[in-house]
């Protein structure tokens, strides 16, 4: 026979179980997608480009991190909200293009309720990894 207390013990591990799971489903954010469209030396010595068609779908946000040298932006389609260390968050919309500084922590975020779509051009020393994300160590 189920007695009073043994049913409180299982409606609370229902209920602990259940919130758990609703937790891991609001902290996986979507994966941001990139593709490296073209990676090519340069003419200045050790340095190399890479283009890169960047994806972040609705809700997105490509957690803090860095490059290893110089990123251009254009977004082409909805809008990147761009959390820049150091900088006022700024919100740029397809057809706007941005500049982020070599070892500058930043983090892109759709906050739109369609994806985000960007081409990025990276000058980067040859042989250097284009992005390294920051731990929440090192914030």
């Amino acid at each position: 026979m189920i007695t009073r207390r043994m049913l409180a013990i299982v409606v609370a591990a229902a209920a602990i179980a259940y919130a758990g799971i609703l937790m891991q489903a609001q902290s996986a954010a979507p994966a941001v997608k990139r593709t490296v469209l073209l990676q090519h030396d340069i003419s200045a010595p050790g340095f190399e480009a890479v283009l890169v068609a960047v994806e972040i779908p609705v809700g997105g946000r490509e957690g803090r991190h860095f490059h290893s040298g110089t990123a251009m932006i254009h977004v082409t389609d909805g809008a990147i909200t761009l959390d820049y260390e150091g900088k006022p968050t700024v919100r740029y919309k397809a057809g706007d293009s941005f500049f982020v500084d070599a070892k500058a922590v930043h983090e892109g975020i759709n906050k739109e309720n369609v994806p985000a779509k960007a081409i990025a051009t990276f000058i980067i020393p040859k042989g250097q990894p284009v992005t390294t994300q920051v731990g929440a160590a090192t914030k």
